[in-house]
């Protein structure tokens, strides 16, 4: 059996450090935003080219924390419209409504699953006044046309970069530093995954950032005195602990990924299977390989019978789900065309070349 994704076999290669640092972890007897955790805020930020980094809870949090950030600082209020992509994750949309904002979805394109420039122009309106491309699946949304109508428009920018650890655009800035503020998830399958939950923001703005810190410990700017109305949404020091471990692994990680990608695109031959579009770039870290396919349930099944794991992401529209009443009536095409068709097959870092072989074999063979 071809898992997937096997995250015991990613993780085993870190299980002696894990264990040295769990227990220093557990003799030090401080377990909320301590040393840890301020040393990974520093190696990440340091990582992505960005002058902060803030830990916080998860990926939909850091998102959310950035529109009440700004909030704050009189950047952005309740009411106001946010562009997001509309094949994106629920997470995505979640975060702009809990922020008391609306999103506003924007069509798809179908080559990179990313956003349609065009699509973004007509969609500003006067109350547009921010924008969240997400780098979905690893690949950099067009963040220098997107960055270009943003700069126009008077639009912040924030990425979501849940998917995107250590994508790299052509002047070698790396997603977290391409807009005004970015959202990092550390969900265990992420390419720079925790064991658990966690997450994090990267901004160049010390505003922001400052703001952000207090917002995600309750408001406090110290203990016991709360400046504002905060929420409860802290890194937990020892997912810290094992990110720290695992950070300077991460670009050999992409790169092994990248490798993979590069010979499924160019060994798989079936005229049933539609590959993912990549000029061969950094741009995309494979945070998962996927293929469009018209009778998808079929080619999944046939997979399974083959010891191959699939999965799909995703396969309701945000549009369509019940969570999200509010746009049941709306109609995106290329959307309901993405979420119909695709399929995500194997790819990690802990992915063999026989394994590869065996897929590919599999799929030219369907």
């Amino acid at each position: 059996m071809i898992p997937f994704l096997d995250l015991h076999k990613i993780n085993t290669r870190f299980e002696a450090e894990f264990q040295l640092r769990f227990k220093t972890f557990l003799d030090s007897g401080y377990y909320i935003l301590g040393n840890n955790v301020s040393s990974f805020e520093t190696s990440f930020a340091e990582y992505c080219g960005t002058k902060h980094c803030i830990g916080v809870a998860n990926g939909l949090e850091a998102l959310r924390l950035i529109l009440e950030g700004y909030k704050v600082l009189g950047k952005l209020q309740e009411g106001d419209e946010v562009l997001v992509a509309s094949n994106t994750y629920i997470a995505t949309i979640l975060a702009i409504k809990q922020a008391g904002m609306t999103p506003v979805l924007v069509e798809a394109e179908m080559e990179a699953f990313n956003f349609n420039i065009e699509a973004i122009q007509e969609a500003i309106s006067e109350k547009t006044k921010a924008i969240m491309p997400v780098h979905l699946y690893g690949q950099l949304a067009p963040m220098a046309d997107i960055s270009k109508v943003a700069k126009e428009n008077n639009i912040i920018v924030i990425e979501d970069a849940a998917q995107a650890h250590g994508a790299k655009n052509s002047n070698g800035k790396l997603a977290g530093n391409l807009g005004d503020a970015a959202g990092f998830s550390f969900y265990p399958t992420k390419n720079l995954g925790a064991l658990g939950d966690g997450g994090a923001v990267t901004t160049n703005n010390d505003e922001l950032a400052s703001v952000i810190r207090k917002l995600r410990n309750y408001g406090a700017s110290s203990k016991y005195v709360n400046e504002l109305t905060g929420f409860n949404s802290r890194l937990d020091e020892l997912q810290a602990t094992f990110l720290n471990i695992k950070l300077p692994k991460l670009d050999a990680d992409n790169e092994h990924r990248r490798e993979l990608a590069r010979k499924y695109i160019s060994e798989i031959n079936n005229k049933k299977i539609t590959l993912p579009i990549w000029d061969g770039s950094d741009n995309h870290i494979f945070h998962l390989f996927v293929v469009r396919v018209k009778n998808r349930t079929d080619f999944i099944e046939y997979l399974k019978e083959n010891q191959i794991g699939t999965l799909i992401h995703y396969p309701i529209p945000p549009h369509q789900q019940e969570a999200l009443p509010e746009f049941n009536d709306l109609s995106f095409p290329v959307t309901e065309q993405i979420h119909n068709e695709v399929v995500s097959i194997p790819i990690s870092p802990v992915m063999s070349d026989e394994e590869l072989d065996e897929v590919i074999l599999a799929i030219n063979n369907y």
